[in-house]
């Protein structure tokens, strides 16, 4: 871990890995997995409007998540269809619209294998610095509506009684999604950002027993697979992104084992 980049990945995945777990465990408890992979399908087409009108390529993930993260609370409030339809369509459509876009734009070569499964290797100095910008921002925001969130999540009409604010906090959690996904395309990639948020806090879940232990426990998690799939990377030459989506697993298969054994002993 003595190369240079080899710490600006590992402190990039780490700073990833820190907000991804409590994030990850609110989309555990509401069950919103594929509007994870909706929200994450649409990176694709936001890198490509960042080329295809050459800004930044950051300011062009934001823009696209943010406004397919609002299209999509918008949708999911419909009631024709079932919300894992309409999140399922749009998934694929982005991912198909920004695939489309990727093989047509002239003059610009796109490593659509990059970007699909990442290249957290490749972090410089800017990306570093976004990511840690993002951490500060989620994390103060986080902290103002965990306890309205957490009441959301449980009873939403009894939260409301309470006076929660229910659209507002469940906005603000969306929009922080779409930041963390926007960010963290490049690093964990298209295909696997959901899974980085989602499996570390399915570990967490089996052997905690209240909400704050869950997202700092999945937090730990996320960190721990990160260090081993960038130690897989470098041993035996894996991709980096889908070696942490590994090493995640294989943590769950251990949390797993260990409730298992604690519950056999009760």
């Amino acid at each position: 871990m003595h190369l240079d980049f080899m710490m600006r990945a590992l402190i990039a995945g780490l700073g990833i890995a820190l907000v991804a777990g409590p994030l990850g465990s609110v989309i555990v408890w509401r069950r919103m997995a594929n509007f994870g992979d909706a929200l994450a399908h649409s990176t694709l087409l936001g890198l490509c409007f960042s080329l295809l009108f050459e800004i930044h390529l950051y300011f062009g993930l934001l823009s696209v998540c943010m406004i397919t993260a609002g299209l999509l609370g918008l949708l999911s409030r419909q009631k024709q269809l079932a919300n894992d339809t309409i999140l399922c369509i749009l998934a694929y459509t982005s991912l198909a619209v920004g695939l489309i876009l990727a093989t047509v734009l002239k003059g610009i070569r796109i490593d659509l294998l990059g970007y699909l499964f990442g290249d957290i290797l490749a972090v410089n100095t800017v990306d570093l610095l976004w990511v840690l910008g993002i951490d500060v921002v989620v994390i103060l925001v986080l902290m103002k509506i965990w306890r309205p969130l957490l009441s959301i999540t449980v009873h939403e009409d009894l939260a409301k009684v309470e006076g929660v604010s229910v659209s507002c906090v469940q906005w603000l959690f969306i929009m922080l999604l779409a930041i963390v996904f926007a960010v963290a395309m490049k690093l964990i990639g298209v295909l696997l950002i959901t899974a980085l948020l989602v499996i570390p806090a399915a570990a967490a879940r089996q052997i905690t027993r209240s909400p704050e232990q869950m997202a700092i426990l999945a937090s730990v998690v996320g960190m721990i697979a990160v260090y081993l799939g960038i130690t897989f990377s470098m041993h035996w030459d894996w991709p980096a992104g889908p070696a942490i989506v590994v090493a995640a697993m294989l943590l769950f298969l251990v949390f797993n084992l260990i409730r298992k054994v604690a519950f056999q002993k009760k």
